[in-house]
């Protein structure tokens, strides 16, 4: 290696002036790792490879912009009350994470913590709400059953007349539950990375995987070729694009997943509220907009703008549960790209290909889990074996059949 090959010291020329970041710099030969996605689960795996791990030899490479993919794109809904162990485990120590990540970033992140109405709709939802309640209490989450006047209490705004089509029955609630502002948790990852030493490289789209022996050697770039020793995939919607590159077909399909924003209101709205029935979920941001989306798009795709049918659906449905919003304005619609697995749940782990590290599938689950992911997944690629709250969401559970379905907990998407 040249003296310009040898891994910077942590900081070494984070420019001093107070509307930097972290430094952009040129991309060099070769990485210890290379991490492949500059949004919020690659930024995050980076910090805790090298605050925890102390692997700081790391670059993290993104093809736009910084967090310019599903991270700017998502409707930032933090919960944790998913209905299986293995859901819950991951999602709970992610909550956990989230609780002191403003204080461990030293940056603002603006977590919200005002609680996750799922609303019921119908006798088999309350019976699936309290099934889920249960079982959240058994792991040790925040959880409760409330009926339709504890709903009114918590969110007056909601319609909870018995006297519409989906009359409101009662809701889950977890009060830890809330939302968080999503650049600002990506420029608190991304400076924190970039001053423990990680190169952070944007402009920089990973084209392919190139293995020999079985072994991963290289990504190829559009700025060149850069050796690595081990390639962590956090592409999100792409990851099936890139693991293609090496061999690996993975079970994944791509949606865009739409969402849109409201003019900026008066506060009027104190919590989250989702809903099945009528499927929409709406929040309101912290400057007053409100934060409205629904499921995924039922076709595959890679399109990452809103459509005409979808605002139709979600004013409608918004409008069924929150009657004060009739005369409020759109202001902007956009999409995501989601990778979805057969059974809702990610993909985080080892590949067949040796040091090619996987963590992607998170549908509509991602924004929820950056910390808690990060962590796991920087674990994995440092020791290459799963953390243990990812063991369950290992690749080979698609040919050993030990599928962790959360369809029904994943709600309309988040």
């Amino acid at each position: 290696m040249t003296t310009t090959d040898q891994p910077r010291p942590p900081g070494a020329d984070l420019p001093d002036h107070p509307d930097f970041l972290w430094r952009d710099p040129e991309p060099r030969r070769a990485y210890d790792v290379v991490v492949a996605g500059g949004g919020g689960h690659g930024l995050a795996t980076a910090y805790y490879l090298a605050k925890v791990h102390g692997i700081t030899n790391v670059a993290v490479l993104e093809k736009g912009w910084l967090a310019g993919g599903n991270m700017a794109r998502n409707t930032t809904i933090i919960r944790s009350n998913y209905l299986w162990d293995e859901s819950s485990g991951i999602y709970e120590h992610s909550l956990k994470l989230w609780e002191g990540l403003e204080e461990d970033l030293g940056y603002p992140i603006l977590f919200s913590q005002r609680g996750v109405l799922n609303l019921a709709h119908s006798l088999q939802d309350v019976r699936d709400s309290v099934r889920r309640v249960n079982a959240n209490r058994l792991n040790g989450i925040d959880a409760e059953w409330v009926d339709a006047d504890g709903v009114k209490e918590l969110c007056p705004i909601v319609n909870t007349s018995p006297e519409v089509r989906y009359p409101v029955l009662g809701a889950t609630y977890q009060p830890r539950a809330g939302i968080a502002k999503h650049d600002y948790v990506a420029w608190g990852f991304a400076r924190a990375a970039a001053a423990l030493g990680v190169d952070l490289i944007q402009n920089c789209e990973v084209a392919g995987i190139d293995t020999r022996d079985g072994k991963v050697v290289a990504v190829e770039t559009s700025r060149g070729r850069i050796a690595a020793g081990k390639v962590a995939l956090c592409a999100a919607g792409h990851s099936s694009v890139l693991a293609k590159t090496a061999g690996i077909d993975l079970p994944l399909v791509s949606h865009p997943l739409q969402a849109l924003v409201s003019e900026l209101l008066e506060p009027v709205h104190p919590t989250v509220v989702m809903s099945n029935a009528v499927h929409v979920y709406v929040s309101q941001a912290h400057k007053g907009e409100l934060v409205m989306g629904a499921g995924i798009d039922s076709y595959a795709g890679y399109g990452q703008r809103g459509a005409f049918h979808i605002i139709e659906d979600q004013m409608a449905a918004a409008l069924e549960l929150f009657p004060v919003f009739a005369r409020a304005h759109l202001l902007r619609t956009w999409a995501g790209i989601v990778d979805v697995t057969p059974d809702a749940s990610p993909i985080v782990g080892l590949t067949p290909v040796e040091n090619l590290y996987l963590n992607c599938g998170w549908g509509t689950g991602g924004f929820k889990a950056t910390p808690g992911v990060g962590d796991c997944f920087a674990h994995t690629v440092a020791k290459g074996k799963p953390h243990p709250y990812a063991e369950p969401f290992t690749l080979d559970r698609f040919t050993t059949g030990a599928l962790v379905d959360e369809h029904g907990a994943a709600a309309v998407a988040h």
